[in-house]
């Protein structure tokens, strides 16, 4: 198939739009299927996954190709929950257009709206499609004013090449037209064809169509608009790279079958049958099976088997892939997501796919010690797959963390974990990095003494120890003179001092922020160790703690929340009764950003808080920024619960 009849094009909506059952239209219509599938039954050809299948919505990433009055089209289906936000950002790194899918029963969404910042972010052509226009009181030109108002006004209906609409929104794309047309002198039938085409190549136009996936209403006029309007992979926006030889320099990739071969992995998928499959956008060049390809990223070559054409979960061979094509590579060793794949000799190095970050976290058990033994396995392989998924060990806490977007992906992952690698766990809310320091300073002495019989036990040191600025860790200085204390026990002190502060001294949190400064002691000539010394040190700082005011330290995040105008009010609002600091504003094309710092304690529900306040129309992102005083009545309770744990433990 020439580049030149190719086309591809992702499917994005809210969810529940009919995404999927429009690609099923699409790929029955074209007689890429000899049945049409429904969600319902769990029969489709992109949901083909047992979660999928089990919850009756898409979850996954998913090819389908179909071909089209001789021009191939490969389309990429992804969910429409924010909770798999992932899925979309990948699959839109890998086509060159875009299909806007617009339930006419509820207009547009706000899975709608997220989609369409991404087209605009991505300067994706691309049309829309006003689905269900089948069911009862639908009104498709209410739909077309929604879509007008809340995404864009550049969106016109198709109905002929007369309407008056089109013939202006067409010259309007185009300077030369522009001037014909205020001349009053009318646009030929070829110059609205043409001139239509390249205002949606340049995104000044966007094509609305009508129908229903359930009837197939519209199917024969949509695939007509997205041969003859979206671009083939020789007519897509340029794409650049970084000349790896020269890292300063961008370089413009030649969109030719006979170029340089380069191409971009966008996503990894598990497959039962075959393991790991590499899927890869081919942007230039060509890709022959049972060869191999330079990966620019780990600096070396890597060879492959056969590469697939997906349908859904099926797997087609084919001898070769290029310009234009959207493949799948089997257990690839060194080949990872985002990393850029080149010939050797002329190598291209794209942007990395930017990822959400994870908005809420949990802490996992495993149910049973077998499970235990492969839970670390199982959450390696589910991250490998799913970049958006992180999965880390809090050495203070001892927990085990899993993070993702959203509740219902932490449970979509907990239930492959179950269904995949037959792992149980169960799910918590992490427990909070406090830390423990000092208000003011303190001298004190200890002293351990044991007679047991036969060589005893000595160790006895005075220390000071002061307040440091926050961040500073824990400073040990040695100030002994005279030989108050052997040189070879003063690491022995140290050491008892460090891992008191590992241990705490009044809630179990490590101390830091303090200096210790050993400034005396004594010593016996037979009965003290390096052991006593340690214990001496520890007892020391612990009490040393408790007589200079100790208090607890918690972890403060910087908060950034993208929210409509109209939100404003409602999440500053919500920012302080979790004790957060409202730090700015700024605004990024439609949206508000608002800046606030916020206690790490109070933000590990606020993904589930932030979409009820919202309506789902707001999002967030999270980082450590420092470490700051808990409140005394916080603190207080965190105290006594320790005090009363260890009390009971002794």
């Amino acid at each position: 198939m020439d580049a030149k009849n190719k086309r591809n094009f992702i499917l994005l909506g809210h969810a529940q739009s009919g995404k999927t059952s429009l690609a099923e239209s699409l790929l029955y219509f074209c007689k890429a299927t000899t049945r049409k599938g429904r969600v319902q039954d769990g029969t489709t050809v992109s949901d083909y996954s047992f979660d999928e299948i089990e919850r009756k919505n898409s979850i996954n990433l998913s090819l389908l190709f179909c071909d089209y009055q001789g021009n191939r089209i490969q389309i990429v289906d992804v969910p429409g929950y924010a909770d798999f936000f992932g899925e979309i950002v990948c699959g839109v790194r890998s086509v060159d257009s875009a299909l806007l899918v617009v339930d006419a029963t509820s207009g547009v969404g706000v899975g709608t709206e997220r989609a369409w910042e991404l087209i605009e972010q991505n300067n994706l052509p691309c049309l829309i499609f006003i689905n269900k226009l089948d069911k009862e009181d639908t009104d498709i030109q209410k739909t077309l004013a929604d879509i007008r108002a809340r995404l864009c006004k550049k969106a016109v209906m198709i109905n002929s090449l007369d309407d008056p609409d089109l013939v202006e929104a067409v010259a309007e794309s185009d300077d030369k037209l522009l001037e014909k047309y205020l001349e009053g002198t009318a646009l030929s039938a070829d110059e609205i064809k043409s001139g239509l085409h390249k205002a949606v190549d340049d995104c000044k136009v966007f094509p609305v169509f009508g129908g229903s996936s359930l009837t197939d209403k519209g199917i024969p006029e949509l695939l007509d608009a997205v041969i003859k309007y979206l671009p083939s992979p020789l007519e897509r926006a340029k794409v650049e790279a970084v000349d790896p030889l020269k890292p300063e320099n961008k370089k413009e990739v030649i969109l030719k079958e006979d170029a340089p071969f380069s191409a971009l992995v966008f996503k990894n998928i598990s497959d039962p049958f075959v393991g790991q499959l590499t899927l890869l956008r081919i942007f230039s060049g060509a890709l022959t099976s049972n060869t191999g390809f330079f990966n620019v990223n780990k600096k070396i070559k890597e060879r492959i088997g056969p590469i697939f054409l997906l349908q859904g979960k099926e797997q087609r061979a084919i001898d070769i892939a290029n310009c234009g094509d959207i493949v799948a590579i089997a257990k690839l060793k060194e080949t990872g997501i985002s990393h850029s794949l080149s010939a050797d000799k002329e190598q291209f190095l794209f942007d990395p796919i930017i990822f959400p970050e994870a908005a809420i976290s949990a802490s996992v058990k495993p149910k049973s010690r077998e499970d235990e033994e492969k839970i670390s396995d199982a959450l390696h392989k589910l991250a490998a797959e799913d970049p958006t998924f992180k999965v880390s060990h809090d050495p203070q806490t001892k927990e085990l963390i899993i993070s993702g977007l959203g509740d219902l992906h932490l449970s979509v992952m907990v239930a492959r974990m179950k269904k995949r690698f037959n792992v149980s766990v169960e799910l918590g809310t992490p427990k909070v990095s406090y830390k423990e320091t000092i208000t003011k300073s303190s001298k004190v002495q200890g002293k351990f003494k044991r007679q047991s019989g036969g060589r005893g036990q000595y160790g006895d040191c005075w220390i000071e120890i002061q307040p440091l600025a926050r961040g500073k860790g824990l400073e040990f200085v040695d100030k002994i003179f005279g030989g108050s204390i052997p040189r070879n026990y003063i690491p022995s002190v140290e050491k008892g001092v460090r891992q008191a502060a590992l241990e705490g001294a009044v809630a179990g949190h490590p101390i830091e922020d303090i200096r210790v400064t050993l400034v005396d002691g004594s010593y016996h000539e037979v009965d003290s160790s390096d052991m006593a010394f340690q214990i001496a040190g520890a007892m020391a700082l612990r009490k040393a703690i408790i007589e200079a005011g100790p208090v607890l330290l918690e972890p403060i995040m910087d908060v950034e929340v993208y929210i409509p105008e109209d939100l404003l009010g409602a999440i500053s609002g919500d920012i302080n009764p979790r004790r957060g600091r409202i730090m700015g504003m700024e605004v990024k094309g439609k949206q508000q950003i608002l800046k606030a710092q916020v206690p790490l304690a109070e933000m590990f529900k606020y993904a589930n808080d932030l979409r009820s306040i919202t309506g789902g129309r707001g999002m967030y992102t999270m980082r450590f920024s420092h470490y700051e005083e808990v409140p005394h009545k916080i603190a207080g309770p965190i105290i006594s619960q320790y005090q009363a744990t260890k009390k009971q433990e002794e």
